[in-house]
């Protein structure tokens, strides 16, 4: 394969980098949760008075007795310090999807000169990091700027290793000195809270006498692309946006469906062993690793956690990810859309609710038509995503999601409800009057007598639908790569808490009047059918019918971010977070300044990167190939050999148009004043992204028609099929 000569050298480079030696594996049990301050290690090393006050907190929500924060203290420093840790750094999620951290050192200087190691209770409980240098909406600003961390109990702490060192980290929250959450995790905590006593509320009216504290659980499947980094470094746009702002596409991509579930390339097996170890050693339970569906694209999954934990885990994946493929010759994208043509990637949460005493409450058992508490739970969980779906596709909405959402490979910008034959039969029957009975699951017989018989699941998959029903949980596969898992779970826990509240009500309204509990509940759930039925849908998500249908039963297509975010200002969203107590009028108005600024400076970065790199690097290649194709049939034509001129004229047609429309680009990105943040919003959307788009069509056709040699990429050709 040729190419110019930094495509030369980077393919040179990749075909004879001599591989990193895989380490010989560890026992599970020797690493599991090492660099973890678990409970397990503080029942080692602190008094059982402590210990018991701590355990409280964490397994029963409990809340945290002040005076035993000094005494955890000494014991966190300790461990760390053992475990070759200098400083420690309280860690926090702001409002960009990304993990941020203040390194303090536990170095105290004493009177006379010398330095002891110390770690003070109040140092462990809050921080202050600078609250205006991070997106905030306005809450906070440098003549305002004092914010505040403070200790998530309910997730443990640990020491993360580098190159340079290891650094005690302690999972806060981040909150302004007003007192707003500036975070993802504080609207997670409450969520979680507020969905906690609404669940009690109606586990109660079910008859049960003991119940233990409600939580949410999630499991986050990740995919990304690795991608060699000799190839990225010789890509801006791959650099600074985290996507191919050009390129053509290859003759085979993946339309052979050979990538799918095949062989690790060697390579890239070695990388992910070096993630779960590192993933195992911090208490992460990767439990699935595979090839996706593009050429270069991976996935690892978890096993289930506590919401809450669940989502620092998925941040310290994503870390994890972009750091351990830097020391393979890798860059890790996260990005949802990187490459046109194949494949985005998407982060599907797995999300349940359940307990220690009732056990997971969206498990249908065996006989579904008669487990009244999973009917009541998975009827709440209808009724919220029918009355706040639009909410659910703004917390997905972001500007590189948009690229992927209704693609083959991710469901559409419509959110409906996927439950499967067996579900969509008991509730169709619900609706009608009553519940006689339930679809059996069936044996899967496979006609060899070698082979084993099995029961079939009740329900078969679909992967169109962007919220699906799959055994005992439901996945929302809207949510993008790149994301915190948490703004999509705060949407859901939040949602389910607001029917719960509503099932609730209509179960002790009715119970008063002297209705019998059962049907109390038939009438409910009769009522959920009836008003919300319409969001449950078990067909084709692409298909130009659902998208007709959807449309009749009053269903939104929020296409773009542009059209999704405005929904976060909608009353009926702001009385939703008000009255669960998840987010003030003022945080809610806020994330929504913070998401549009994110779009609108994405889109912003992109477009004047498109803008470079046709003139500096496209168009200069275009016009060198230009030039001597042009001599070379001049010359010929002087010894009287007529070349055909329809490439010249071809290229010379598609560099005049690239960069005239480059230009009608850089013109749109000059236009500033706009009536409102929704305005600008959809200009971006409906002007300068199809301008983008435009320059990208002549560039990629450029790249068929310029000599290789010439040609100032990597092409995709090279970076997902050169390993």
């Amino acid at each position: 394969m040729s190419g110019n000569q930094s495509r030369v050298q980077a393919i040179s480079q990749i075909v004879n980098r001599k591989l990193m030696p895989a380490q010989p594996p560890k026992r599970l049990e020797d690493m599991w949760a090492t660099d973890v301050f678990s409970l397990s290690k503080m029942q080692a090393s602190l008094p059982k008075s402590i210990f018991k006050s701590v355990k409280n907190t964490v397994q029963t929500g409990q809340t945290l007795d002040p005076s035993v924060a000094d005494v955890v203290a000494v014991a966190m420093k300790d461990w760390a310090i053992s475990k070759g840790a200098l400083y420690y750094a309280h860690v926090f999620y702001p409002l960009t999807n990304s993990t941020a951290e203040k390194h303090d050192g536990f170095i105290s200087v004493q009177s006379d000169g010398s330095v002891i190691s110390e770690f003070a209770g109040k140092l462990l409980v809050q921080g202050e990091p600078d609250g205006s240098s991070f997106p905030n909406g306005g809450i906070r600003s440098t003549a305002a700027a004092r914010g505040y961390t403070a200790w998530d109990v309910t997730s443990p702490a640990y020491v993360m290793e580098t190159d340079n060192g290891m650094t005690l980290c302690i999972p806060t929250v981040f909150i302004s000195w007003t007192g707003e959450a500036l975070d993802k995790k504080t609207p997670l905590l409450r969520s979680i809270a507020a969905m906690n006593k609404a669940a009690t509320r109606v586990l109660k009216l079910l008859g049960n006498t003991e119940v233990a504290p409600v939580n949410s659980s999630c499991g986050a499947e990740q995919e990304y692309f690795l991608i060699d980094s000799n190839f990225a470094n010789s890509r801006p746009d791959l650099l600074l946006a985290g996507r191919t702002l050009f390129g053509k596409p290859p003759a085979k991509g993946q339309q052979f469906d050979d990538h799918y579930f095949g062989a690790i390339p060697e390579r890239v097996q070695v990388f992910m062993q070096e993630v779960e170890e590192r993933m195992y050693r911090l208490g992460i339970p990767a439990k699935t690793r595979h090839n996706e569906v593009a050429p270069g694209q991976f996935e690892i999954a978890p096993f289930f956690e506590a919401a809450n934990v669940a989502s620092d885990h998925q941040q310290l994946t994503m870390t994890i990810l972009r750091n351990t493929a830097k020391k393979h010759g890798f860059i890790c994208l996260l990005h949802e859309k990187p490459f046109a043509g194949i494949n985005g990637s998407g982060k599907h949460v797995n999300w349940s609710v359940g307990n220690a005493t009732q056990g997971n409450l969206l498990d249908p058992g065996d006989t579904p038509h008669s487990n009244v508490q999973f009917l009541v739970f998975c009827g709440a969980v209808i009724r919220g995503v029918h009355k706040y779906g639009p909410l659910l596709r703004a917390v997905v909405a972001t500007a590189s999601n948009d690229h992927r959402l209704g693609a083959n490979e991710a469901p559409p910008a419509i959110i409906s409800v996927y439950l499967g034959s067996q579900l969509e039969d008991i509730f169709e029957q619900i609706s009608k009057g009553g519940v006689k009975g339930s679809q059996g699951c069936g044996i899967m017989n496979l006609g060899v007598e070698t082979l084993p018989t099995f029961v079939k699941d009740a329900g078969d998959r679909n992967r169109t639908s962007p919220f699906a029903f799959t055994g005992n949980r439901f996945e929302f596969r809207a949510v993008g790569s790149g994301q915190s898992v948490s703004g999509p779970l705060v949407a859901m826990n939040t949602i389910l808490a607001d029917s719960l509240d509503w099932v609730a009500n209509k179960l002790e309204s009715d119970l008063a009047k002297g209705t019998d509990l059962n049907a109390a509940i038939q009438t409910v759930l009769k009522e959920v059918m009836d008003e919300h039925g319409a969001v449950v849908f078990g067909g084709n998500g692409y298909s130009e019918e659902w998208h007709k249908m959807a449309e009749e039963r009053g269903l939104a297509n929020l296409r773009t971010t542009a059209d999704a975010l405005p929904v976060l200002k909608a009353g009926y969203i702001e009385d939703l977070f008000q009255k669960t107590g998840v987010l003030t009028p003022v945080e809610l108005e806020s994330r929504y300044d913070v998401y549009a600024e994110q779009y609108l400076l994405a889109i912003e970065v992109e477009a004047k990167l498109v803008g470079s790199m046709a003139k500096t690097i496209i168009y200069p290649a275009a016009v060198r190939y230009l030039s001597d194709l042009s001599s070379t049939i001049a010359g010929l034509k002087e010894i009287g050999i007529e070349l055909e001129k329809v490439t010249a004229e071809k290229v010379a047609t598609l560099v005049k148009s690239m960069m005239d429309t480059a230009s009608k680009l850089s013109d749109a990105l000059s236009k500033h004043d706009f009536a409102s943040t929704e305005d600008h919003m959809q200009y971006a959307s409906q002007t300068i992204r199809p301008l983008m788009d435009e320059v990208r069509q002549y560039a990629d056709a450029l790249e068929g028609e310029v000599a290789d040699d010439l040609w100032p990429l990597p092409t995709y050709q090279e970076m997902l099929f050169v390993k």
